[in-house]
C-alpha cells in the first residue's frame, strides 16, 4: 500500500505558514505575486470576486467534492481555523451552488479568511453586502446535495493550478494567485523589488522620460524581428 492511499480521506492537522508571512504577501496584488513566481501559479480566469473590492490572504485548506455536493466544504468549514482560506475543487460545475449566505456567514463568525470555489455560489448580493471574500467560478441558484463524500487537506487542482494545503492564496480584483508553502517566504523580498520596478517605470512614463521599455528592441533583436544594429 502506498503513503498516498493509506492517508485518511478527511486530514485535520496541517502546517500552516507563519501569520507574518501571510501578512507581507497581502500587501502584495496577486499579479505581482504570481510574477515573481515564474508567472505562475494564477488560478484561471473564469474564478473571480463576487465584487472587484474583494480582497484576502491566508493559508490553504483544500476540498475535493463531487459537482453538486457540498458535505465536505461544512467539514472545512468545521476543522478552518481563522486566516485559513478555503479552496475548493468544484469541478467547474455551475449547475448548482455550493455556497450561499448561511455559510459565508458562518465563515466570517469562524475568522476565516475567504472562499475559492472553481464551481458556483448563490446569494450573491449577500454575500457582496457582507462583504466576505467570496471567488467564484459562476452564480446558480440551485441548492447544493450534502450526502457524497469527498476529500479534505489532499492536494487538489483547481482552475489549472495544483494546491497543496498550507499553501499561500491572495486574491483580489484580478483574480486569485496560489503559492508553495515552502516559496512564500522566499517571494516577499522580491515582491518588494518587482513593486519597486513597476513604480520606477510608471513614473518614467508620466514625466515622458521613459516612454518606451528600455528592453524593447533586444527582445525584437532576439525574436528575429530587427536586424542587429537595426533600431525602431
Amino acid at each position: 500500500m502506498t503513503q498516498a492511499s493509506s492517508l485518511p480521506d478527511v486530514i485535520r492537522d496541517i502546517q500552516r505558514l507563519a501569520p507574518d508571512v501571510v501578512r507581507q504577501a497581502a500587501a502584495f496584488p496577486s499579479s505581482i505575486l504570481a510574477d515573481v513566481a515564474g508567472r505562475r501559479g494564477a488560478l484561471h480566469g473564469r474564478i473571480q470576486p463576487l465584487s472587484p473590492s474583494m480582497r484576502f490572504a491566508g493559508t490553504a485548506v483544500t476540498v475535493e467534492v463531487r459537482p453538486g455536493d457540498n458535505l465536505m466544504i461544512h467539514a472545512a468549514m468545521a476543522v478552518a481555523q481563522p486566516g485559513d482560506v478555503i479552496v475548493v475543487d468544484g469541478k467547474g460545475d455551475l449547475s448548482s451552488a455550493l455556497m450561499g449566505e448561511i455559510m459565508s456567514q458562518q465563515c466570517v463568525a469562524l475568522g476565516i479568511a475567504a472562499v475559492v470555489i472553481d464551481g458556483a455560489v448563490r446569494d450573491s448580493e449577500a454575500i457582496r453586502e457582507l462583504g466576505f471574500p467570496m471567488f467564484a467560478a459562476g452564480l446558480n441558484p440551485n441548492g447544493p446535495t450534502k450526502s457524497i463524500a469527498g476529500r479534505l487537506n489532499h492536494p487538489i487542482s483547481i482552475g489549472g493550478v495544483t494546491v497543496n494545503p498550507g499553501d499561500l492564496v491572495v486574491g483580489d480584483a484580478d483574480g486569485v494567485t496560489v503559492i508553495e508553502r515552502h516559496k512564500a517566504e522566499s517571494l516577499i523580498p522580491l515582491a518588494h523589488e518587482k513593486v519597486k520596478a513597476e513604480t520606477a517605470r510608471i513614473a518614467g512614463i508620466r514625466n515622458r522620460e521613459a516612454l518606451r521599455p528600455a528592453w524593447l528592441e533586444a527582445a525584437l533583436r532576439a525574436a528575429g524581428v530587427i536586424r542587429e544594429g537595426e533600431t525602431l
